[in-house]
This record gives C-alpha cells, sequence and structure tokens, in this order.
C-alpha cells in the first residue's frame, strides 16, 4: 500500500514525520536564512572598515583622538561623571512616576463627559496643547528662571528640582495624550456590556476601560519613557551637576572634550538596553493584539 504524500507522513510507530516536500522546504528557508546572515554580515564588516579608514586617515585623527578618545582621562573622570548620572537617573523615575500618574489623570478628565468636569476639560486641552507644542528647553528655561522670579517662599528653587519639574510638565503632556488615545481605542461596547452586567459608569471605566487601555499603549508609553531618561541630562543647563554639567565641568581647562564622550556612553549604558526591552516589548504586543484581534472572544 503506498503512503500518504501530504505535507506530513505516518511513520512507522504510528507519529507524524514531515515528508519529503516538507523538509525541502525546511532546508530551502534555513539554506536562505544563512545566506542572508551571510550577506548581511559583509555588509556590515565592509561599512566598518569604510569608516575605520576614513577616520583613521583624516588628518586631524592624531590630534581628535587625543582630545576625545583619551584612556587615561575618561579614567579619570568616570566617578564625577558616574555621580551625575546617578542625579540623571533619580529625576528619570521621579519624572517617570509622577508623569505616568497625572497623565494617566488628565487623560481621564479628557475623556469624562459629565458636564461638571467642562472647566477641568477646557484647562486639560489647553495644558496638553502648550507643553506639547513648546520646545522642552524652552520649558525648562522658563521654569528654571521664572519660577525663582517669583520668589514663592514655600517653592523649592534647586536647579534639580526645577529642570525635573519642566521635564514633568513636559512629558506629562506627552503621556495625557497617549493614554487618551488608549481609552478612545476600546470600543463604546465594552462599557455598554458593563453597564447591561449592573457596574456604575466609573466602575466600568476602572475595571473594563482602563485594563484594556494602559495594555493597548504599554509600548509607546514605555517608548516615551525611554526618550523622557534621554532628555533628563537637558536640566545641566540650569547648573544642576548631573552627567553632563559634570563633563563639563571637567573639560574647562584643559580643553580635552573626554568628559563628554564618558557621559555619553554612560547614558548609551542606559538608553540602548531600554530600547530593545522596549522594541522586544513592543513586538510582542503586536503580536498578542493580533492574536487578541482574532479571537472569538474579541470585541470588533
Amino acid at each position: 500500500m503506498r503512503a500518504p504524500e501530504g505535507p506530513d507522513a505516518p511513520a512507522a510507530d504510528g507519529g507524524w514525520v514531515p515528508s519529503e516536500r516538507a523538509r525541502a522546504r525546511t532546508d530551502y528557508r534555513r539554506a536562505q536564512h544563512r545566506r542572508a546572515l551571510l550577506v548581511a554580515g559583509v555588509a556590515t564588516a565592509l561599512v566598518v572598515v569604510v569608516v575605520v579608514q576614513v577616520v583613521t586617515t583624516a588628518p586631524g585623527w592624531e590630534r581628535a583622538r587625543e582630545a576625545f578618545f583619551s584612556p587615561e582621562r575618561a579614567w579619570e573622570v568616570l566617578p564625577e561623571v558616574a555621580e551625575g548620572l546617578w542625579l540623571n537617573l533619580r529625576v528619570w523615575v521621579v519624572a517617570s512616576v509622577v508623569g505616568l500618574v497625572v497623565g494617566l489623570a488628565l487623560a481621564l478628565v479628557r475623556t469624562s463627559r459629565i458636564p461638571a468636569l467642562f472647566p477641568a476639560r477646557l484647562l486639560t486641552v489647553l495644558y496638553v496643547d502648550v507643553f506639547r507644542g513648546v520646545p522642552v528647553l524652552l520649558v525648562i528655561l522658563l521654569v528654571g528662571f521664572g519660577l525663582p522670579a517669583l520668589r514663592l517662599e514655600w517653592l523649592p528653587v534647586g536647579a534639580a528640582f526645577l529642570g525635573g519639574l519642566s521635564i514633568v510638565l513636559a512629558y506629562t503632556a506627552y503621556l495625557a495624550e497617549i493614554f487618551r488615545a488608549g481609552i478612545e481605542s476600546v470600543h463604546p461596547s465594552q462599557v455598554l456590556a458593563a453597564r447591561s452586567l449592573g457596574l456604575t459608569r466609573g466602575q466600568a471605566v476602572r475595571r473594563v476601560v482602563l485594563p484594556q487601555a494602559v495594555r493597548n499603549v504599554s509600548a509607546p508609553v514605555a517608548s516615551t519613557l525611554v526618550s523622557l531618561q534621554k532628555d533628563s541630562g537637558l536640566i545641566s543647563i540650569l547648573g544642576a551637576v548631573d552627567a553632563i554639567r559634570a563633563a563639563q565641568i571637567a573639560t574647562t581647562g584643559d580643553y580635552n572634550f573626554t568628559p563628554y564622550v564618558v557621559a555619553g556612553v554612560l547614558f548609551l549604558l542606559v538608553s540602548i538596553p531600554l530600547t530593545r526591552l522596549v522594541d522586544a516589548w513592543s513586538a510582542r504586543q503586536g503580536w498578542r493584539g493580533s492574536l487578541r484581534g482574532s479571537g472569538a472572544g474579541s470585541v470588533r
């Protein structure tokens, strides 16, 4: 009796093994993958060789290497720059927590349909429009030099506080818009279904809408927080001794710019792992989202 010739064929022990055609397709895909990796590796190596050749043969390479890539100077200033980076990380954590909480609250206010909250909705729209339209650097300058001019005794005027406050004001507007998009992405039938089960509108928003909204925008929120981490270095323009300011102080006098390179490397050591985690998370969320959209329990 002739064996079946489908994609899979039964084995002698009753199991299933791939057919010759299926194995040929698998081998072909593996060969194509190996070929793609080889081409990518060769192309990358050629680009690296060309860049290294251009840089190292430049007339001013020796002087630039001494001014920007001095190992001795880098090791000397590393403790001060790392201590400044610790300030950046603290500002980042505090600004992220405050921005997430306040941004979600503003999104709830803006998406609310309660008539009594109309003034709050109007102020929220104005706040978001203003702080999304003004550059972060300008916000830091206006807050950092404008608030101390008011001479409010209860207001701290430290450079780190004012710089962190400026970043919170700017990024909260972005986070509020992201959360608003997440809330509005939840289909209204979700609320209607929750209300039909006896939940109040507030309970429906808290237990049905918000969990889905936060899950839908988790990847863009994480990307925004990574950007916030990088922009925390802008507080140096107010005089806060962060990583950038510490590098600037170390550069004064000898005009060796290696401290700036050290600060950049330290920021990269923080931001690159975060960026890769966000990319992986985004891909995973997209895969899960496609499954949710095609599942039997999908509302849309």
